[in-house]
C-alpha cells in the first residue's frame, strides 16, 4: 500500500539563485525495415516480449474528458511551476527552488507560466520528510516538458527520487549518451526507470555478422544499430540492425574500408563514419584491407547509404557528435583534424587544439568536450576556440583519454594506461575516482538506471562505480584465449537494457538493472506532455496522451521504492535538466486513458 505522509502546509519558499544464448527476454524480434518517418508515423504493432513504442503528437480522439474531480482523486502533489515551487494539492508539499527562472512561456503560450532550468545547477527539491513513500504500489507522474534540441548540454533528469547507496528509487529522464567511445549512442531518449538493487543477468546477444567487434552502437528510430570492423582481405566494415535474440540484420557496407567507426543521429537521421582501423593497435595481426575510410554516410533503409562527404586526407573518422545543431567529426589518426558538416558532401575544417587529435566527442554544459590520444588531456570547444582542461593524473601517467559520461551532474572521462576514471571539476582540476580493478584502459561508459558502468581492457570486463576509489566488477564479457587484449569497447541503451560490444570475439552482450520503459527514439521538440506510471507492476510511458513505451512484462514482485530521500525536480543521477517544465502532478494511483488524454490537452 502506498503511503504519502501529510505534512503541514508551509508558506511559499523563496527561489534561490542558486546475460542464456537462445534467450530473447528483454529484446525485440526483427521487424521490417522502415525509412525515416515523422513522429506522427511511428505507430507499429506490439512486440511480444518487450517494449511497446508508439510516439504520438496529440491526445487520443473519442475518449471522454476526465472531470476535475477525476483529476484530483489520488493527487498526492501538484506543482504548477508557474511562479514558484508551491504545492496546490492541499498536502502542503511545498518545495525549495534553487536557480530556477520563472519567466518561461508554458505549453499554452502564456508568459511566465513555466519553470526554466539551466542544466547546470537549477533544480527544485522536496525535503525527504515531506516526499512520497512510493512503496510497491501504483503511482503516476504527469508533467509538461520543453527540451531544446540545440545539443548544448545533456537533456537531463526530469523527476527523480533515488537512494544511490541502496540503488532504490525511480528516474524519469531524457537521455543523451554522447562520447561513448566514438558514438552518440542515444539522443533525447525518454526513459522511465525503477530499481531496488535488482541485478539482471548478462545475455549473449550474438555477433553482428563476422565482425571483429562492433566499433559503434547507436539507437535510432526504435532500433539498435552496430557498425563493425571486418579486417580481412576482401572484407569491409558494415552496419547491422539488431533483430532480437542473437540475430543481426545486414544493412550494408557504406564504403570499402574495414570499419564503420562511429554513429550518431542528426536532424532525425542516422549518420555513420568509416575508417581503416589499424587492428595492430589491439595487438592483433594488421588488417589486409588497406582502403581508406574517413567518409561520412547517411542511412536510407534498408541497406542504402548516402555519401555525405569525406574528411580530406584522413583515413578514419573518430568521434561524431551534434553540438549546437551542427554535426561534428574528428580524425582518428594523424594528421589531426576536426570538421563541421555544412550539408550535402561539404565539411568545413575547424581548428584543433595545438595540433592534437581530438577523438571521443561529448557535449556538456554549453561546450563540446574532446578526449585526445596525444597526451592524457581533455579539451573543450566553444564553437570557435579550444580550452585546455588539463592533465588527468600526474604527467606521464596517462597518455590517452577515452569515453565521456555524465553522472550526478558531473563530467567523467576514462584513461589509458592507468585504467582510471576522473571527474572534471574545472579547467586544470580533476578528481581521481579510482581504477577499474587491475585494468589498463577505460573504454565506453554510461549511467544505466542510476548506476555508472564502464568497460575495460585488457580483460574486457565491466565495472560498476560504488564510491570514489571503489569499482565493483560485474562480468568479464570476452574470454578469448591467447590474445593480449580483450576490449569491452562501447555501449548503448536500448529497450531498457545496456548493450556492450567486445573484441576480439565480436559478441554484443546486454544487461538490465531494475525495470524500465524507454521510447528508443528522439523526443520531438517543443512542449510535450508526459505521463510515467507504474500499474500492477508494469511501467508505462505516454507522450502527448498516447502510449509510447511499456515494460511489457510486469515485475514478478513490484520493486520497493520507498527511500528516505528528497523528491527532485530537474535533477537526478544523470544530470540537471536543461529546458522548461510545467504542471507537475504526482498521483498515488495509475491514471486511465481518459485522464491522461485530458491532462495532455494544452491549457
Amino acid at each position: 500500500m502506498n503511503w504519502f505522509p501529510r505534512v503541514p502546509i508551509r508558506s511559499a519558499l523563496t527561489v534561490a539563485s542558486a546475460r542464456p544464448a537462445p534467450s530473447t527476454r528483454g529484446v525485440p524480434p526483427a521487424r521490417p525495415p522502415q525509412n525515416h518517418r515523422t513522429a506522427r508515423q511511428l505507430a507499429f504493432p506490439r512486440w511480444s516480449a518487450t517494449l511497446v513504442v508508439v510516439a504520438a503528437m496529440g491526445a487520443v480522439p473519442g475518449l471522454r474528458s476526465a472531470s476535475a474531480a477525476d483529476l484530483s482523486r489520488g493527487l498526492a502533489g501538484h506543482w504548477p511551476l508557474a511562479s514558484d515551487a508551491r504545492d496546490i494539492s492541499g498536502h502542503g508539499r511545498d518545495a525549495v527552488a534553487t536557480g530556477v527562472v520563472w519567466e518561461a512561456a508554458g505549453p499554452g503560450g502564456k508568459p511566465a507560466s513555466a519553470a526554466r532550468f539551466d542544466g547546470k545547477s537549477a533544480s527544485i527539491e522536496l525535503p525527504a520528510a515531506a516526499s512520497p513513500k512510493l512503496g510497491t504500489g501504483d503511482f503516476a507522474l504527469s508533467v509538461w516538458v520543453n527540451s531544446p534540441a540545440t545539443h548544448e548540454d545533456v537533456p537531463g533528469d526530469i523527476v527523480s527520487q533515488y537512494d544511490a547507496a541502496k540503488r532504490r528509487g525511480f528516474h524519469l529522464s531524457l537521455k543523451t549518451n554522447a562520447g561513448v567511445t566514438f558514438n552518440q549512442a542515444n539522443d533525447r531518449d525518454l526513459q522511465f526507470w525503477v530499481d531496488d538493487n535488482r541485478d539482471g543477468e548478462w545475455l549473449d546477444c550474438g555477433r553482428p555478422g563476422d565482425g571483429l567487434l562492433a566499433f559503434g552502437l547507436a539507437v535510432h528510430d526504435r532500433q539498435l544499430f552496430a557498425g563493425v570492423c571486418r579486417p580481412a582481405a576482401g572484407q569491409s566494415g558494415r552496419v547491422y540492425r539488431y533483430g532480437g535474440g542473437r540475430n543481426w540484420i545486414d544493412c550494408g557496407a557504406p564504403d570499402g574500408s574495414n570499419t564503420v567507426t562511429s554513429l550518431a543521429t542528426f536532424q532525425g537521421q542516422l549518420f555513420v563514419g568509416t575508417g581503416k582501423y589499424r587492428v595492430a593497435g589491439s595487438a592483433l595481426p594488421e588488417s589486409e584491407n588497406l582502403t581508406f575510410g574517413g567518409r561520412i554516410f547517411r542511412y536510407q533503409a534498408p541497406d542504402r547509404w548516402i555519401d555525405c562527404g569525406s574528411l580530406p586526407n584522413r583515413e578514419a573518422v573518430a568521434g561524431l557528435v551534434v553540438f549546437r545543431d551542427r554535426l561534428y567529426a574528428a580524425s582518428l589518426y594523424k594528421p589531426a583534424g576536426f570538421f563541421r558538416y555544412e550539408g550535402g558532401t561539404k565539411w568545413a575544417e575547424c581548428p584543433v587544439p595545438v595540433d592534437r587529435r581530438v577523438e571521443s566527442l561529448g557535449v556538456y554544459n554549453g561546450h563540446l568536450y574532446a578526449t585526445t590520444y596525444d597526451g592524457g588531456r581533455v579539451f573543450r570547444y566553444d564553437g570557435t576556440d579550444w580550452t585546455d582542461c588539463g592533465q588527468l593524473g600526474e604527467p606521464g601517467v596517462n597518455t590517452q583519454t577515452y569515453a565521456f559520461a555524465v553522472h550526478q551532474g558531473r563530467l567523467l572521462v576514462g584513461t589509458w594506461p592507468s585504467g582510471r576514471v576522473y571527474r572534471f571539476e574545472s579547467p586544470g582540476q580533476w578528481t581521481d575516482l579510482g581504477r577499474l580493478g587491475e585494468e589498463l584502459e577505460v573504454m565506453g561508459m554510461l549511467v544505466h538506471n542510476g548506476r555508472l558502468l564502464a568497460g575495460s581492457l585488457p580483460l574486457a570486463e565491466v565495472y560498476q562505480f560504488e564510491t570514489a576509489g571503489h569499482w565493483k566488477k560485474l562480468r568479464q564479457l570476452d574470454a578469448t584465449p591467447d590474445v593480449k587484449y580483450r576490449r569491452a569497447w562501447t555501449m548503448a541503451e536500448f529497450a531498457g537494457r545496456l548493450y556492450c560490444s567486445t573484441l576480439p570475439s565480436g559478441t554484443v552482450w546486454s544487461y538490465q538493472a531494475g525495470q524500465a520503459a524507454g521510447a528508443n527514439t528522439e523526443l520531438p521538440t517543443g512542449w510535450r506532455h508526459l505521463v510515467a506510471q507504474r500499474q500492477s507492476g508494469r511501467l508505462r510511458l505516454f507522450i502527448d496522451g498516447r502510449a509510447a513505451a511499456d515494460s511489457a512484462e510486469p515485475a514478478a514482485k513490484p520493486l520497493e521504492l520507498t527511500v528516505d530521500q528528497p523528491l527532485r525536480i530537474g535533477r537526478g543521477e544523470n544530470d540537471y535538466f536543461h529546458g522548461d517544465l510545467a504542471d507537475l502532478r504526482l498521483y498515488d494511483r495509475a491514471l486511465d486513458e481518459a485522464e491522461i488524454a485530458t491532462l495532455s490537452r494544452r491549457p
